[in-house]
């Protein structure tokens, strides 16, 4: 969630927690991230909500008044598949048949499947059961910030993967708390046991708040990972340059790049402001940055130079820095997607609702393969740098991610750490992912 603006969230999560028999509400912290030692940093999701339904018992789904706007005010899967040219793959029978996504959260959803259910009725998608792994015990209901936060993320997550790739397989492995040490645990375990082809990771935090130790353990796992075959994926963040500060402080930041998403072995998702037309053509795209207001703090997409590791070499025909990996890789629209928590409708924004749909995207891409793609990160450099490039991204090449007080960086033609490569143009990328071509 975007971190300023949190108070907004927390208030109406409140008024749901009020409402809403399977919350309990308790002290309200001092930030919307656990404050703890600074070896142990919390790690913050990365979605904002703007709830439009209640909770009430009512046998009628109802959908935000944004989805008929023109152009579109909001999206559903349909419009948001159009955009980017993943219908045509699902209607020629490409929908993640086969594959399996695993989605890496904090704490629990206690009303995922219901809500699910709700979602794919109202946009009618196949029916999905998702059974919540929770490999080191029951997490705590979500009654603090942070915990509906993390809950809220999961319900995004889930319906939005499964949007994507409609047939695909879903496991959601649970971690105790939002610790990075806890995370980190949920994503070896998801490693370890082999759950699934695609991982997907919607949080973040500075680079300089996690300790040595586990940024060794990540980054290990993750070799693990890539040895396996399992594609990696995490959201670049919603403060543009800049993450929460390691001592928790309610808007504090600090200028830094995001991990896991800087790790080189994972595919770093940034954020755009999509328009598109009647049923969802496309029309243009912006570096995602929306300016505050009186009820929210705002967000920007995240982007940056790593101070952790080096510039990999499939980045060196794309940005001068030989000593610092940049992020994002790629980017997807971050704002106006509609979602269900805990019974309640709301139109969702962030970095983090479109790193599940590139999961999403690759599960597609497993499919048409027949086997796993593992890391993309060399393959959507290699068809960047190619005649193929116009033909398979969206390059957004204006806008930029200045949050609050600092200064961003401007898109531009190419890679740029803002929107990475761009947005995906699915039915021409998937054939080149799928041949290695490039």
């Amino acid at each position: 969630m975007s971190f300023a603006g949190v108070r907004t969230l927390w208030a109406r999560a409140a008024v749901l927690a009020l409402s809403a028999p399977l919350l309990t509400l308790g002290a309200i912290p001092a930030s919307a991230a656990t404050i703890g030692h600074a070896m142990a940093p919390a790690v913050d999701s990365e979605s904002q909500v703007d709830f439009f339904s209640d909770s009430e018992a009512d046998t009628t789904i109802k959908l935000p008044p944004c989805l008929g706007m023109i152009p579109l005010g909001c999206f559903s899967p349909d419009t948001i598949r159009k955009a980017y040219g993943t219908r045509s793959l699902l209607d020629q029978g490409t929908t993640g048949k086969g594959s399996t996504i695993v989605v890496i959260d904090a704490f629990d959803d206690p009303m995922l499947n219901a809500d699910l259910a709700t979602f794919d009725t109202a946009f009618g998608l196949p029916p999905i059961t998702v059974t919540p792994l929770q490999p080191f015990g029951v997490p705590p209901a979500p009654t603090t910030r942070v915990q509906i936060n993390f809950s809220i993320e999961i319900a995004i997550d889930v319906e939005w993967a499964h949007a994507t790739a409609p047939d695909a397989a879903i496991v959601l492995v649970e971690a105790i708390s939002e610790k990075d040490a806890d995370l980190v645990a949920a994503t070896k375990y998801a490693v370890d046991n082999n759950l699934g082809d695609v991982i997907t990771q919607s949080f973040g935090e500075a680079e300089m708040c996690a300790s040595p130790d586990v940024i060794a353990q990540q980054h290990e796992v993750f070799q693990k990972a890539s040895d396996l075959g399992i594609t990696l994926f995490a959201s670049s963040g919603d403060q543009g340059p800049t993450r929460p500060s390691c001592d928790g402080k309610a808007n504090s930041f600090v200028i830094s790049a995001s991990t896991p998403a800087s790790d080189p072995g994972v595919t770093a998702v940034g954020g755009t402001h999509l328009v598109a037309g009647a049923g969802g053509g496309y029309m243009s795209e912006t570096a995602w940055n929306r300016p505050p207001t009186a009820t929210s703090a705002g967000g920007a997409s995240g982007g940056g130079f790593s101070t952790l590791y080096r510039r990999p070499g499939y980045q060196a025909p794309f940005q001068e820095n030989n000593k610092a990996r940049g992020v994002p890789d790629v980017a997807y629209a971050a704002e106006f997607y509609v979602a269900w928590w805990m019974g309640r409708g709301a139109v969702v924004a962030g970095t983090s609702a479109g790193t599940p749909q590139w999961a999403g995207i690759v599960a597609l891409a497993d499919q048409a393969a027949g086997h796993r793609l593992g890391s993309i990160n060399k393959w959507l450099y290699h068809i960047a740098k190619s005649d193929a490039y116009g033909a398979a991204f969206h390059d957004t090449t204006s806008g930029n991610n200045s949050f609050m007080s600092v200064i961003g960086v401007d898109a531009k033609p190419g890679w740029d750490p803002v929107t990475g490569l761009g947005t995906p143009i699915v039915n021409n990328l998937i054939p080149l992912l799928v041949n290695g071509e490039g």
